[in-house]
């Protein structure tokens, strides 16, 4: 039969075991942590330089000799929606942005509500599927945002209300 002082000393030393193995996780998941943290701290400091680059990109635009005479740069696939104002067309979109407004114009002048991410999706030829009509309705909301497109009721997107 083995001591009392043996099986003791066996425990400990499993417990002893337990701690090193939880020590080495926690640097593990320190160490982790710390990369995680580098890599937002990365995506914070780009995103702000971005913001700024932007913002100073439309004052040198609205500032440029170009935008007296009235010149209109080609928007790119994928580029920053404008904030509307007046006098700006819908030609300053990207293609499909300008698509999105399009198929809200064709839909008031055919005396409907608005519409709804998925059946934009639909009209659109996409296929309506969750991550297709949640990637446009996320170019909606932007739309909404920047003053082109209005979403009167929750998800229900609408032309742009005339000024009054």
């Amino acid at each position: 039969m083995a001591s009392v002082m043996g099986l003791l000393e066996a425990r400990e030393m499993a417990a002893l075991v337990r701690v090193e193995e939880l020590r080495e996780e926690v640097e593990r998941v320190l160490a982790e942590l710390a990369e995680a943290e580098a890599v937002l701290e990365r995506r914070v400091i780009a995103r702000g330089e971005l913001a700024e680059a932007l913002a100073a990109s439309d004052q040198e635009a609205a500032q440029s000799p170009e935008s007296a005479r009235g010149v209109v740069k080609v928007p790119v696939a994928g580029s920053v929606v404008p904030r509307w104002r007046e006098g700006l067309s819908v030609e300053a979109l990207a293609p499909v942005y300008r698509r999105l407004v399009g198929l809200l114009e064709a839909e008031a002048e055919a005396g409907g509500s608005g519409l709804r991410a998925a059946e934009l999706a639909g009209r659109m030829g996409l296929e309506v599927v969750p991550v297709k009509v949640e990637g446009l309705r996320t170019k909606m909301k932007r739309l909404v945002e920047r003053g082109w497109v209005a979403e009167e009721r929750p998800g229900v997107f609408t032309r742009r209300p005339a000024a009054v």
